[in-house]
């Protein structure tokens, strides 16, 4: 049975968010926001939602129960001080809280992540550990064996 951990990352994630656009649907104001304090810009991808929803679900499979304030910390990044040109030291910031709630309802209301129980956040349900199986197994059948070795 092939898993999560049994392809590489980046092809499993692009594999998934094509998957989640029949499951999920990308808000009319997401296109409008950052998606953190450190970022001028919205994101210029047009899959950008369902990419970032296909990396939460990925990281509450593989590192869950994990809530909101984790994924945050874990999607930021550093920005630069008080001006742009590299003088003061970076800060850390986090992720759009915002962002990745509304993934995770809609990742809940898809039934592939509910509630852990005790207030720990959120993680796999049976049917999105099989979704995620499923997905696992048509990423490996696509990759030949030339990317299985590049990958080894």
């Amino acid at each position: 049975m092939v898993t999560l951990f049994d392809v590489p990352a980046e092809e499993f994630i692009e594999e998934l968010a094509a998957r989640l656009t029949d499951h999920i649907e990308a808000p009319d104001w997401a296109t409008h926001v950052k998606s953190g304090a450190d970022r001028e810009l919205p994101p210029e991808q047009d899959d950008f939602w369902y990419r970032r929803a296909a990396s939460v679900f990925r990281t509450v499979a593989k590192d869950g129960p994990v809530g909101v304030d984790r994924l945050t910390t874990r999607y930021g990044a550093g920005k630069e001080g008080s001006n742009r040109y590299g003088v003061s030291p970076i800060h850390r910031t986090d992720a759009s809280g915002k962002i990745i709630r509304t993934i995770l309802q809609q990742l809940e209301d898809a039934g592939f992540v509910d509630e852990a129980p005790g207030d720990r956040g959120r993680q796999v349900t049976p049917e999105g550990q099989s979704f995620l199986d499923a997905t696992a197994g048509d990423v490996l059948e696509d990759l030949d064996r030339a990317d299985l070795e590049r990958y080894a």
